[in-house]
């Protein structure tokens, strides 16, 4: 069985074992608009305004522990073109049986410690996680460098999506898990969006923490997934106008949703490396976030 030979030989050899590499995951063809790019840079400029004096380095509140062991590698879990994709994957140590899995998605800094510490607590509460990684290997130290990782996944999105199919096909097939859900930040929170997108009658809950967010009904109607989405009041990047006209497309369009917007904070509240990190509101909306992943990656009888 998968999960007892995650703890007797290891994540890796077992999953390696299940055949993670037997088929490759090549960008598709769907391709995107002009308008959809025009507006991911408009988003690039955006998020380097909001996070002009902010550090990378982690603070105490990115140390949190989990609330039970759990086990963890860095792993490939797709393979585009013919470059491997790395990312993050833990469970909870005492994992017996195939658990609900999370694709989660860093923020524009890359997929760094702070993503790394969210994806072990998250997984302490009972899932798989797995942290996919957008920018191919690299973290940003820097905004500069922030900026140029985001925008280059902007000017060739289809290579970002080809990896979060990459990632949905491990988590579910080869990682056996019987929901999946998307969860992200920033630069994640849009694509935590996207993924819903990508898999609108097959993902079962999507979180977005103030990310990029659309009212084309076109591009929403397809989508089955729950959507949590948490927003600040006081973003200048992601706006409240933006949000509020995102929540009437997700009404007038009959979607599951649940949409909260955080009075006196601003973007990237729940990020604890950033200057605008709000202890009250990041936990209120992580309580919310497991709460929601609760009520739709449960499955009946366990």
């Amino acid at each position: 069985m998968l999960i007892a030979g995650i703890r007797k030989a290891g994540i890796i050899a077992s999953l390696c074992l299940l055949g993670i590499f037997l088929g490759a995951c090549g960008p598709s063809d769907g391709g995107s608009s002009e308008n959809d790019k025009a507006a991911g840079r408009a988003n690039v400029d955006a998020m380097t305004r909001e996070h002009a004096n902010d550090s990378t380095s982690p603070s105490a509140a990115a140390k949190m522990a989990p609330t039970r062991d759990v086990i963890s590698e860095s792993m490939p879990y797709a393979e585009i073109g013919d470059e491997l994709v790395y990312g993050y994957f833990v469970a909870p140590a005492d994992m017996f049986e195939p658990l609900p899995a999370v694709i989660m998605i860093h923020e524009w800094w890359g997929l760094n410690d702070n993503i790394r510490a969210m994806a072990d607590r998250l997984a302490a509460e009972g899932y798989i996680v797995l942290a996919i990684d957008l920018y191919g290997g690299k973290v940003a130290k820097n905004r500069a460098e922030a900026r140029q990782f985001m925008l280059s996944v902007v000017a060739d999105p289809e290579l970002a999506n080809a990896n979060i199919r990459g990632a949905y096909e491990f988590v579910s097939s080869t990682a056996g898990a019987p929901k999946v859900g998307s969860i992200g930040w920033c630069f994640g929170g849009g694509w935590s969006l996207n993924t819903a997108l990508l898999f609108p009658d097959d993902l079962d809950a999507t979180v977005i923490y103030y990310g990029q967010v659309t009212d084309d009904d076109e591009k929403l109607g397809p989508i089955n997934s729950p959507i949590l989405g948490l927003f600040a009041a006081d973003d200048t990047g992601i706006k409240v106008g933006t949000v509020e006209a995102f929540g009437a497309a997700l009404e007038r369009l009959r979607k599951d949703h649940e949409i909260l917007v955080y009075p006196g904070v601003g973007h990237a509240f729940a990020n604890p490396t950033g200057n605008n990190y709000d202890e009250a509101a990041a936990s209120d909306a992580w309580r919310r976030t497991l709460e929601f992943l609760g009520r739709y990656l449960t499955v009946e009888g366990s």
